[in-house]
């Protein structure tokens, strides 16, 4: 079938809002955050992201992750989560002829009626918010829209995917999170976390939850994505599921060849979860055992899946750009979005399929959030929920 959709057209009508990108965190590590050394919108960067990329890729929003690395906990992961809410704002203010700052769907739209995109942020991991639900109100007031339940490892109240479990899903503590995310107004996000804390979250959870890169395990077998029944539970709470890019989440050989450096690294006493050993585990471990090659047919596959499973009204993207090394061949930077969406619609998907896909479901989700706080909020104030009370151990 050759596509009778004009995907330039569509894009100037339904820009991508894309979940997750790791931009911010590339621009501290290469540049301390100098756009001057790391000039993003003069284009031709060492990252997978500038912004004349974006617009080639038809972009209209990005949530900026503000990730921070699990090694830092406490008080350090929350200055460093600090500064990374300062590059946002830094980033946008640089390039304020090109990016207006949004933290609602209206201030989104308001971005492209003014002939820019809106940048946006994500926190990556509970550890963000140190344990404190007066932490996590501040990032709410800084302008954060969503956080990750946890990274690669456990919160104290949280399971990772890709961690031991110890919570069961959610501590009481964790539930609380949830509750009082849902009562500021910040999105759950349901990637990273294990599958018994998808479910856990989705029980407690009283607005939409997303999923800001994550794929489906019915395809690819990997821990960081989602399983089927999750993704109906997602879809009966009008969530939205973001497909993400990442090989190792969407390509069953690039799958294999994670699992086994995994088991590689824990022979030698390394978990995935211990972010920086395993960083150089795998570094040195990639030498002799390449990664496989994932393509664009792969996220293909995986957007069919999250449709059929989900609902079309439950599918967004979340590439995950800057924050891998490799992408899927035909996938490279964020300039390609027009050649997914063209490969969709040679499966057959409509107009208004990829509009929802781009930005709708992801817009409506975020007004539901922003309605359900306001209900909320009327009822109840703010909570002052301490974990050493919630998750006191017996003694």
């Amino acid at each position: 079938m050759t596509t009778s959709v004009d995907v330039a057209r569509l894009l100037a009508a339904h820009p991508v809002i894309d979940g997750h990108n790791d931009l911010l965190w590339e621009a501290r590590v290469q540049a301390a955050y100098d756009f001057t050394r790391l000039d993003v919108g003069a284009g031709g960067t060492p990252t997978h992201t500038d912004l004349p990329r974006m617009r080639a890729g038809g972009m209209g929003a990005q949530f900026w992750s503000v990730y921070v690395p699990t090694r830092l906990t406490g008080d350090a992961a929350v200055t460093a989560t600090l500064e990374q809410v300062d590059a946002a704002r830094h980033l946008t203010r640089t390039y304020a002829d090109q990016l207006a700052w949004a933290t609602t769907a209206d201030e989104v739209e308001q971005a492209w009626a003014s002939g820019r995109m809106a940048s946006l942020m994500g926190a990556e991991g509970g550890h963000s918010i140190g344990c404190s639900l007066g932490t996590l109100r501040q990032l709410h007031e800084l302008g954060v829209r969503y956080l990750t339940l946890t990274h690669n490892a456990n919160t104290p109240w949280a399971d990772s995917a890709t961690d031991r479990p110890v919570a069961n899903g959610l501590t009481a503590f964790g539930r609380e999170v949830v509750r009082e995310m849902n009562r500021v107004g910040m999105m759950v996000d349901l990637s990273h976390v294990s599958a018994d804390t998808m479910r856990a979250a989705l029980e407690v959870a009283e607005a939409p939850v997303i999923f800001s890169h994550s794929s489906a395990r019915a395809v690819t077998d990997s821990p960081r994505n989602v399983p089927d029944d999750v993704l109906q539970l997602m879809a009966r709470g009008n969530g939205v599921c973001m497909v993400t890019f990442v090989p190792k989440f969407v390509n069953a050989a690039c799958a294999d060849w994670h699992r086994e450096m995994v088991a590689a690294a824990e022979a030698e006493g390394i978990p995935e979860a211990d972010g920086v050993r395993f960083a150089g585990f795998e570094t040195a471990w990639t030498v002799d055992h390449p990664q496989p090659t994932a393509t664009l047919d792969d996220v293909v596959a995986h957007c069919e899946h999250v449709r059929e499973v989900a609902g079309i009204d439950h599918i967004g993207l979340g590439g995950d750009y800057d924050g891998v090394e490799v992408l899927p061949a035909g996938l490279e930077d964020v300039s390609t979005y027009p050649v997914l969406l063209s490969a969709l619609a040679d499966r057959g998907w409509s107009e208004d399929d990829l509009a929802a896909l781009t930005c709708r479901n992801v817009l409506r989700v975020m007004r539901e959030v922003e309605d359900r706080a306001g209900e909320l909020r009327a009822t109840r104030g703010p909570s002052l929920a301490r974990i050493e009370d919630l998750d006191a151990v017996p003694r």
